[in-house]
């Protein structure tokens, strides 16, 4: 079977999570209301930030970032899933596909620099409150919002690179729900031993670093916190890091069983329930993990509701 470049293929086929077709209508709604929630969710949490004057800190502004990096990345994968559910179809253009693994790889990326960002500004928080306002001034958190996009953009358009120079066969069928570089990877049929080390690499510098910088700041935090003499004072310092760190745990975790279930080709099919779970169900959490144990959140969010109930009256 004679391999093609991917500039003569014209589109790839997502196999989604289940061929069976009397699953299909339980997999639309389950996928259409996930996404739904998620959107509400995170779209509440930015609506309350922004108008409510004692959430304009450092903290907030970055849950705020995330959100929206959440909205995006969840708004990747299932909006073509559940068209393609509706309209029967599993085809994906060539241009669709790159834009996927652009914009998964951005959105991913930006997620996980978020992530770190915030546990930098929890450990300045915790471990030196009486210098936070001076650290974690504006200019800075804007300057680590904006640095970390631009990041996220350059990991993005590696990922492109690679995978703009792969060659295919006939069969372009993804074993998911999305165009996932590592499972693009397994169906090209030339030498992709360069390609394997470069999203090694990648991952080493955009996952691996993140993840370093974030275990630094809690080994530090829960040192800080552990030579507090008052009870009182603990549970208030671990409350505040107990959602960031629930959430962090919650993405690297489902993200690891994904990425390592697709790097088998073997398993390639059965690796789409963990990817499910990283793409779409951690996003769907989060403003439910950040909101629960959050009263300034929730007092945010209840003033924002009153006022657009009275509003309507």
């Amino acid at each position: 079977m004679e391999p093609k470049n991917l500039s003569d293929i014209s589109e790839f086929f997502l196999m989604g999570l289940s061929e069976d077709q009397e699953l299909q209508p339980l997999v639309f709604g389950l996928f259409l209301s996930m996404y739904l929630i998620t959107v509400a969710g995170n779209l509440l949490i930015i609506l309350a930030v922004s108008s409510d004057t004692r959430l304009h800190t450092p903290m907030y502004f970055f849950l705020s970032n995330l959100s929206l990096a959440d909205i995006g990345f969840i708004s990747t994968t299932v909006p073509k899933m559940v068209v393609n559910i509706q309209t029967q179809s599993k085809a994906i253009t060539y241009v669709g596909c790159l834009l996927q693994v652009s914009f998964f790889s951005l959105f991913g990326c930006l997620d996980t620099l978020l992530f770190t960002v915030m546990a930098f500004d929890r450990l300045v928080a915790i471990c030196h409150p009486l210098y936070y306002t001076i650290i974690m001034n504006p200019r800075l958190c804007g300057l680590a919002v904006l640095v970390s996009f631009s990041l996220s953009l350059l990991e993005s358009q590696l990922h492109i690179s690679m995978v703009s120079q792969l060659t295919f066969c006939t069969n372009v069928e993804v074993p998911s729900f999305f165009c996932d570089p590592p499972q693009l990877l397994n169906l090209a049929c030339s030498d992709t031993s360069t390609n394997v080390i470069l999203i090694y690499c990648i991952s080493a510098v955009f996952g691996g670093v993140p993840v370093s910088v974030i275990l630094f700041s809690y080994s530090r935090i829960v040192s800080s916190i552990l030579r507090v003499s008052f009870s009182g004072q603990k549970y208030k310092a671990f409350s505040t890091c107990g959602s960031h760190l629930s959430v962090v745990c919650l993405f690297y975790g489902t993200g690891f069983v994904a990425y390592l279930s697709s790097a088998l080709p073997s398993s390639a099919r059965k690796s789409a329930v963990p990817s499910a779970m990283y793409t779409v169900v951690t996003p769907m959490l989060n403003p439910f993990i950040y909101t629960l144990r959050n009263r300034d959140i929730k007092r945010a969010l209840s003033k924002l509701i009153s006022r657009t109930v009275l509003s309507e009256y």
